[in-house]
């Protein structure tokens, strides 16, 4: 879901703005645009926002690897899959609690 939310949102933004605006704010129109992905997602999935934000704010973190490897779309990887595996948890969690009712 994270991963085709930030496709769809990449592309809508690269046809609509200039090279030059990516190079001077991409780190804040990026920062943004993953985090209105991820409370779509949390609602698409049922999951709380709150958690599903804090984690997409954690995978976001583990992106600079990518980043300061200058490899922006590894970086990318890199979030989506401690994303995907901090938003089981999260899943996960809920699922123990619910248990535990």
């Amino acid at each position: 879901m994270q991963a085709a939310a930030v496709s769809v949102l990449a592309a809508a933004l690269a046809l609509a703005l200039p090279q030059s605006f990516f190079e001077q704010w991409g780190w804040l129109a990026g920062s943004a645009a993953w985090l209105l992905c991820a409370a779509l997602t949390a609602r698409a999935l049922r999951l709380p926002v709150a958690k599903t934000l804090a984690c997409a704010v954690l995978a976001g973190v583990a992106s600079v690897l990518g980043v300061l490897a200058d490899v922006h779309w590894l970086g990318l990887a890199i979030a989506i899959a401690a994303f995907a595996i901090l938003c089981g948890w999260i899943a996960a969690d809920r699922g123990r609690a619910v248990a535990w009712s």
